[in-house]
């Protein structure tokens, strides 16, 4: 356990505007980063243990980022949302399609990369000291260091969990609550077992061929079998090579896609609830709102209704920002629940 010392020096950056408003936010336990994990460095002198950023936007669909991670610690990304991304180092590519939320990223100290998101996003980051990995286990336990760099875990739930917990108390939220889920979060990573075999990614050609193929059947039954014949591979080999390349399972990345034009539906017409679950492939109104909502977290009902409220707000905020009159509309993220 860390000490009460050690733990007030958990903290989570936010955007500030001036140094006083800055001393103010280092209280807080939420802050945001300016730029895509790029801490304060006077904050940052103060760090001991674990420190947590969030870095969002949800409005921007194309942003880039670079980064290295300091020597003395472990970066760990947790999505909040399910957006699309594309890691690289160098000519490597670490990760590029959609980032399902719940996603685990980590990577080890000294270790360069670069982020180019295209969609909205909400990340939250663990700078976790190296002096947490490996925890000290067995032998037959003990977690390989390299296991720990540019490693990404599709939808760890407990890990989302321990995100949520954090992110739903806001400001109220003290640096030793937070401090104590940093904690949690790498006590559960360094006890994670991996992987030992590499699933190669869906090449991009065969990817865009299902992609293609789900966008024009959405709304008709579609089968894994149909996708694995499209793909040209076997049932198993292209499921895991679609979950590699995209994060989602192809059930879930169909869903996915259905819930997508359904929003299109909702926010463009008056088409009552039943008639829009049938044009989206749902057998039921019923099973629709069941599956909207996991992934939209709102009713579809509820969703219209904010949408339709949002939009003229919205239409009158954008000239402040130098948009004029343009249209603006937000990028799907492309992947599924």
């Amino acid at each position: 356990m860390l000490t009460d010392t050690q733990a007030d020096h958990a903290w989570v950056s936010l955007r500030a505007g001036s140094e006083d408003q800055e001393s103010a936010d280092r209280a807080q336990a939420l802050r945001h980063e300016r730029k895509w994990r790029q801490l304060d460095r006077g904050v940052c002198d103060a760090i001991e243990d674990i420190a947590i950023s969030r870095w969002t936007d949800l409005e921007n669909a194309s942003l880039h980022g670079e980064a290295t991670t300091p020597p003395d610690r472990y970066f760990i990304a947790i999505a909040l949302k399910s957006t699309r991304v594309r890691l690289t180092r160098g000519r490597q590519t670490i990760f590029d399609g959609i980032m399902p939320a719940g996603t685990l990223y980590i990577s080890a100290p000294s270790r360069q990369l670069t982020a180019q998101f295209n969609a909205p996003f909400d990340f939250l980051h663990f700078h976790v000291a190296t002096g947490y990995f490996p925890i000290e286990r067995s032998a037959s336990q003990s977690i390989p260091t390299e296991d720990l760099d540019d490693l990404v875990l599709l939808r760890d739930c407990f890990a989302e969990q321990l995100a949520k917990a954090l992110i739903e108390h806001g400001n109220a939220a003290d640096q030793k609550f937070a401090c104590c889920v940093g904690q949690t979060l790498a006590m559960h990573i360094a006890r994670l077992e991996f992987p030992r075999a590499k699933v190669n990614a869906l090449p991009k050609w065969r990817l865009r061929r299902v992609e293609e193929h789900i966008k024009a059947h959405f709304d008709r039954c579609i089968s894994l079998s149909d996708l694995a014949k499209v793909a040209g591979l076997s049932r198993m080999h292209f499921a895991a090579q679609f979950r590699a390349a995209t994060g989602y399972r192809p059930r879930e990345y169909l869903l996915h896609q259905r819930i997508e034009h359904a929003k299109l539906l909702l926010s463009n017409t008056d088409t009552p609830l039943a008639e829009v679950a049938l044009a989206v492939g749902f057998c039921t109104q019923a099973h629709f709102s069941t599956v909207f909502k996991r992934i939209a977290g709102e009713t579809p009902a509820r969703w219209r209704c904010a949408s339709k409220n949002a939009l003229p707000a919205v239409q009158e905020f954008l000239p402040r920002l130098g948009f004029g009159g343009q249209n603006v509309a937000l990028r799907r993220a492309g992947g599924m629940a």
